[in-house]
Formats: structure tokens, C-alpha cells, sequence
């Protein structure tokens, strides 16, 4: 039999098990009833409540004590399981105040059109003026017009296709030697070094479309053909792209065969100035001139000159704040749902299912008593308290907003020593969370001890089931055969009376002898 119980569900068990009791013994009463008067020939035994009342008097107290013990670990299991919900919930609300991401959250703002940015761990605030001369484009080229015979079948060969360091191997053969079913080979590729080949047909015939997905002045398309035999303008789709010499720095082209190319987009970086100095970036994502923010350009931010921003994003600090004492209040209430105690409801169900609980004190203490403690470094002393987070009479948090946001704004180094990665208070709140759910913890300890001891109530609940069948199939077999017994007794008794007369009257051979 378990030992894992508050006090409230072992006085839950001991009830059953007395209630079940109370009611076998006064079905047994009524049983001996149905012998005695099966005895005096005025009834015949009742055979099945007699075995039902004598089996229930044998296993009703244990089979009522092993159901209200099972019942008692559901309940258990489910209020721990609640319990270690609220602790992770707490623990996730946690993680931005705990890992020192909290003060590595700014906001970044242009004060233009066409210039967007966001900034993350590394980034520093301050103002930064960006002037924008030319966005990264990804090179687009098309080819002269081929004659609908031509595009029909341009002839044999290899067609070598490179995007910057990347290239991919084509053979043409008579098979695919048309206009379109060399663009659908380039895109059907495994090879394919990120390239997109489209077939357009105007008035003069039909174009090869080639274009690259990815933008920078480096990323230049180039066709060579090799191995040709029955040209019929398949030379043509050789082009050799080169890099700019001016300003720019936008690509050119310069056609192999007598059908010649054109350049639609050219191949370029996005170039700007960033207070002053002047940078570039083969992308419009740009990461790499300012630490930890990401500059996000278009062809609206062109030719203007925009304040960038940054700042720390102090709205975010708030609410994460904010989200973390919503989280502890959560904790605080579950905790108090499981191990309240009403004195108005029925004995043995007025206390919670962790009323008196070492472990819930235990959790309910640490945590505690974190909330009200300092920590002090970098010469500055911090707690909750001190940034608008206060503790109430109930163990619940309430936060002043106007003070909070007061620190959070103009006093940054008091609430990052507060909320300090090494021994800020979330730190420590959430070592200490991790130390009650991880495995081998005491959450962990508890569920596998209630989950041992339901496994244990079940296979007792099944020993007794297979007892109670054969107590069943014994008493059934003795009381019929003491029925058939008394019922025989009583004949006889009765063709006795009549033969030899009675109290009250003469027999039928008192009779024939007169």
C-alpha cells in the first residue's frame, strides 16, 4: 500500500475504507436473514446476495482503499503536472531577463523612405546619417532574335553556364536543341548555380531570357559554347559579362556570336555612405557595416541622405518585465489552488491535493525569497523592488508602471545589474526552476514515486479482482449445495409430520391404528 499522500487524501482513503466496510457488514446482516429463515423451511436460501454480501465482506475495505488510493496519485500526478507547467511558463518569460538578451533589444529608425533597419545583440545606440547612391541588383541579360527555324533547333554542342564561381555543364543534343528546351534544361538542373532561363517571343522572334537570383556586382552571368557541330545559332548564345570600371561599378557585356546580347539589369553592390564613409554590399541586406544592425534598402532610399537611429527598445524591456511578474502570479495562484483548504467542504475533500506539501513549500520558500533579495555589482544595488516590482501579503507581484518605466529609460545600468546574466535575479530564478524539473529533480522524484505506487495499487487491484472471482465461485458452489440440502431437509421434515402427527395434530398412522 502507498505511502505517497498529504494529509487530507490519507484521511480521504481511511473514509472510503470505512464507509465500504459499514455497508458490507450491513449487507452480511441482511444475508443472515435469508439462512436463518431458509433453516426454519419458511424460504429458500438467496443464493446470490448471500455469496455477494460474504465476498464484499472480505474485500470491500481493501478494494475501497485501493480505488481512493488510485484516485488519490491521479489527482497527485495531475497537480504536479500542473504545477510543472506554471514553473515552465514562468521559466520561458524568464529567458529574455536571464540570458542578458534584455538589454541587447533596440529598435532601429530611418527617417526617410526606402531605408529600413533592425538592430540585435551587438548593436549600439546612437545616430547615424546614411546616404544612399545605388541599390545591389541582380544581372538580367537577353539575347538577339532567333528565327522560328533557328528556335527550332540551334545545333549541337556544350553550353557552360557560370553566375559568379558557379557553373553548370548543358549538352546539347538533337533532342533538346530547340529555344525553349534549353531554358527548361537550365532550370531543371541539379547543377543549376542559381540561374532562371525564360523564352520571350516578339515581332523579331525569340529571346533567350537568362537571370540570376542573386544580386552583387560579383554574381555575372557567362555562356561559353564548346563542341559545336551543325550551328544554326546555337554560337550565338555564348556571352562573356565583365565587371565595371565606373563609378558604379555596374556590369557589362560583350556577345561571342553574331546574334547579340543585351544587358537589362546590370550586375552591381548597393553603395552608400555611413556617417561619411563610403562601404558597399553585394546584397541590399546589409549586416556587415554596422555591429549588430541589419540595413534593409530599396530603390526609394536612392539618392536621399536619412538619419538612422538606434535605440534600446525600451517598450520591449517593459513588457518583458511585465510578462515575467504575469507568469510569477500564474505560479503563485496554482500553487495556491493546490494546497488550499476549505473548511466548508465535506471531511476528507476540504484540503487541496498539495495541502501541507514538502515539495510545493519547498519551491514556494525558494521562490520566495528570491523576489525580495539585491544584487549588487558594476557599484550599483538593485532589486525588484527598486524598479516599480513589488510583493504583496498573498506572495503575488504587482508592477508600477510609471516606475518601472522610469528605470528602464533613465537608469539602465541599475535594472541590467538587476537582471545581470551571472547572478541577476531571473538568473537565479530560473537555475533554480531547472533545478526542480530536470530530471532526478524533485518534480521529477515526485511523479515517479506516484507513478510507482499507481502501477503497484493497480497490480494489487488485479491480485484482489482474481480473489474476489474464486471466494465468488467457492461460496456460490457451498451455498447452493447447503440450499439443496435445507430444501431437502424441509421435505423430509414435512413427509415426517404428516406420517407421525405434530404438536398440534396426529399422524396418519395414529390414525389407521384407531
Amino acid at each position: 500500500m502507498s505511502t505517497i499522500s498529504s494529509t487530507s487524501s490519507t484521511t480521504s482513503v481511511a473514509a472510503a475504507a470505512a464507509a465500504a466496510k459499514a455497508a458490507a457488514a450491513t449487507a452480511l446482516q441482511q444475508a443472515g436473514q435469508s439462512i436463518i429463515a431458509g433453516s426454519t423451511g419458511n424460504s429458500t436460501l438467496d443464493v446470490s446476495s448471500l455469496v455477494t454480501a460474504l465476498v464484499n465482506a472480505k474485500v470491500a475495505g481493501t478494494t475501497a482503499t485501493l480505488t481512493a488510493q488510485a484516485t488519490n496519485d491521479n489527482t497527485q500526478i495531475s497537480a504536479v503536472g500542473q504545477l510543472s507547467a506554471a514553473l515552465s511558463s514562468l521559466q520561458v518569460s524568464l529567458a529574455p531577463l536571464a540570458t542578458g538578451a534584455f538589454q541587447s533589444d533596440f529598435t532601429a529608425t530611418a527617417s526617410g523612405s526606402g531605408l529600413t533597419a533592425s538592430a540585435s545583440t551587438g548593436a549600439v545606440a546612437g545616430s547615424y546619417s546614411v546616404n544612399v547612391t545605388q541599390i545591389a541588383q541582380a544581372q538580367s541579360i537577353t539575347s538577339g532574335a532567333f528565327t522560328s527555324t533557328q528556335a527550332a533547333a540551334l545545333g549541337t554542342g556544350t553550353l557552360t553556364i557560370a553566375v559568379g564561381s558557379k557553373s553548370m555543364s548543358l549538352n546539347v543534343t538533337s533532342s533538346n536543341d530547340s529555344l525553349s528546351a534549353i531554358a527548361a534544361a537550365i532550370n531543371g538542373s541539379s547543377q543549376n548555380p542559381g540561374i532562371t532561363a525564360t523564352v520571350v517571343t516578339g515581332t523579331d522572334g525569340s529571346h533567350l531570357v537568362l537571370g540570376s537570383s542573386t544580386t552583387g556586382a560579383s554574381n555575372r552571368i557567362n555562356v561559353s559554347v564548346s563542341n559545336l557541330a551543325g550551328d544554326n545559332g546555337l554560337s550565338s548564345l555564348g556571352v562573356t559579362s565583365a565587371a565595371g570600371t565606373g563609378t558604379s561599378g555596374a556590369s557589362t557585356i560583350t556577345s561571342s556570336g553574331t546574334i547579340a546580347w543585351t544587358q537589362t539589369t546590370a550586375a552591381q553592390d548597393a553603395q552608400f555612405t555611413l556617417n561619411g564613409t563610403a562601404a558597399t554590399s553585394s546584397t541590399n541586406a546589409v549586416t556587415t557595416v554596422l555591429a549588430g544592425v541589419t540595413m534593409n534598402l530599396s530603390s526609394a532610399s536612392v539618392g536621399t541622405t536619412q538619419t538612422l537611429t538606434i535605440a534600446s527598445n525600451t517598450s520591449a524591456q517593459i513588457s518583458d518585465v511585465e510578462s515575467f511578474v504575469s507568469s510569477y502570479n500564474a505560479l503563485v495562484s496554482t500553487m495556491s489552488s493546490l494546497s488550499t483548504f476549505n473548511s466548508s467542504a465535506t471531511a476528507g475533500s476540504q484540503g487541496g491535493p498539495l495541502l501541507g506539501d514538502s515539495m510545493l513549500q519547498t519551491i514556494r520558500s525558494t521562490l520566495g525569497n528570491l523576489v525580495g533579495t539585491s544584487v549588487s555589482g558594476s557599484g550599483v544595488k538593485a532589486s525588484l523592488a527598486s524598479i516599480g516590482v513589488t510583493l504583496n501579503s498573498d506572495g503575488t507581484l504587482s508592477v508600477d508602471t510609471s516606475t518601472l518605466t522610469s528605470a528602464v529609460q533613465n537608469n539602465p545600468t541599475q535594472v541590467g545589474t538587476l537582471f545581470n546574466s551571472t547572478n541577476g535575479i531571473a538568473k537565479q530564478m530560473n537555475t533554480d526552476i531547472t533545478s526542480f524539473t530536470k530530471t532526478g529533480g524533485i518534480i521529477d522524484i515526485r511523479t515517479s514515486a506516484l507513478t510507482a505506487d499507481l502501477k503497484s495499487v493497480t497490480t494489487q487491484s488485479n491480485s484482489l479482482t482474481s480473489y474476489e472471482a474464486l471466494l465468488k465461485s467457492q461460496y456460490s458452489a457451498q451455498f447452493t449445495a447447503l440450499n439443496s440440502l435445507m430444501a431437502t431437509t424441509n421435505s423430509n421434515s414435512q413427509y415426517l409430520t404428516q406420517l407421525f402427527g405434530g404438536a398440534n395434530s396426529a399422524g396418519a398412522l395414529a390414525k389407521n391404528s384407531s
